[in-house]
């Protein structure tokens, strides 16, 4: 098999320039978006004391050196959510950013180890007008992208018209005829009805899973890919244990105001009513961090400074959506790194 050129190849880069044309069409029209909203766009450093805590994402590890050689172990954000919520503790009301993000153990045809997150926040808005934000950029992407529509792999949406919202229990009972919530407790979830309920729907776990494990197969497996086809899909109402950044649902504590967006089988944008209680979400970092711990043998410090800010925070939601992925989605492109300006040179291994 011959080598692959390099992206900058002028014939290979031909190719590319359409896809990263539309990019920036989409890039202006959001932030002209944004603007009238009265939104203010931040700018988040990228270098930070904690990564994040949730145990399945993967960090790049550095060491800022002082000037009198001390050291200090830093982390590339996995996301800005961290520093966007200390702005809003510090008086901001609404703010977004389109940050450049980095996740180890992400690479293929819709991850990349760097990547662009757009991500917004609200004080005091409504969590189901968040999910109206969120289509409405989709809609927004798929008319500057070029073809009015989102695709992938064939299959195509129209974000023009009305989302369909299906709760997660409603997705796992209509796909994998699973009854979810009675596996969900307040007081913790039942391992084993779930696991006998994804065996049954043909899913068979293996008997070190985690409820979140088996919870997190059932999803991929048989819910994920038949999500926004048609239409986008806001999957919501997610149990408690799968949102640890996100404020319980008032009037069912089992669940959590979060949502993500699916468009063709993939997975845009995941958004939640935030979590401002300090006490809480210190212990639900703490068992994030356990799990990282027991499963991959490393934990990332929590950031202290954004738990003091928490006390401080307003009422708010706040959504990510991957920008890099939506363009891919908007222009027909077959691989994220098609739409990415420069993107990472593929290694020998």
């Amino acid at each position: 098999m011959p080598p692959v050129s390099p992206w900058w190849t002028p014939a290979v880069h031909a190719d590319r320039a359409p896809f990263l044309m539309a990019r920036t069409r989409i890039h202006r029209a959001m932030r002209d978006w944004f603007a009238g909203q009265d939104f203010i766009e931040v700018e988040p450093a990228c270098l930070q004391v904690s990564p994040g805590n949730e145990a399945h994402l993967h960090a790049f590890k550095t060491e800022l050196i002082a000037p009198d050689l001390g050291r200090e172990t830093l982390f590339l954000h996995t996301s800005p959510e961290i520093a966007c919520k200390k702005l809003l503790a510090s008086g901001w009301t609404r703010l977004f950013a389109f940050a450049p993000v980095f996740r180890n153990r992400e690479r293929g045809p819709l991850h990349a180890p760097e990547f662009t997150m757009l991500e917004w926040y609200s004080a005091d808005e409504n969590f189901d007008r968040l999910m109206e934000q969120c289509v409405a950029l989709t809609a927004l992407a798929a008319r500057h992208g070029g073809t009015g529509q989102l695709s992938w792999r064939g299959a195509s949406c129209d974000p023009q018209g009305e989302a369909e919202r299906l709760t997660v229990a409603d997705a796992l009972r209509r796909h994998a005829g699973i009854d979810l919530l009675g596996t969900v407790g307040t007081d913790g979830n039942d391992r084993d009805a779930l696991a006998a309920a994804a065996s049954a729907a043909g899913i068979a776990p293996r008997p070190d899973d985690t409820w979140s494990d088996i919870f997190s197969k059932v999803l991929t497996a048989l819910i994920e890919p038949k999500l926004g086809f048609g239409v986008p899909t806001l999957l919501i109402d997610y149990p408690a244990s799968e949102a640890p950044l996100a404020r319980p649902k008032p009037g069912d504590p089992r669940v959590a105001e979060r949502f993500e967006l699916y468009c063709c089988g993939v997975e845009v944008a995941n958004g939640f009513g935030e979590l401002t209680d300090p006490v809480l979400q210190r212990q639900r970092l703490e068992a994030e961090m356990d799990t990282k711990e027991e499963r991959y043998g490393e934990r990332y410090p929590i950031d202290e400074d954004f738990i003091a800010a928490l006390a401080h925070m307003p009422p708010s939601c706040g959504c990510a959506l991957g920008f890099d992925r939506l363009v891919m989605l908007a222009t027909g492109a077959r691989r994220i790194d098609q739409v990415i300006w420069t993107p990472l040179a593929q290694g020998s291994k």
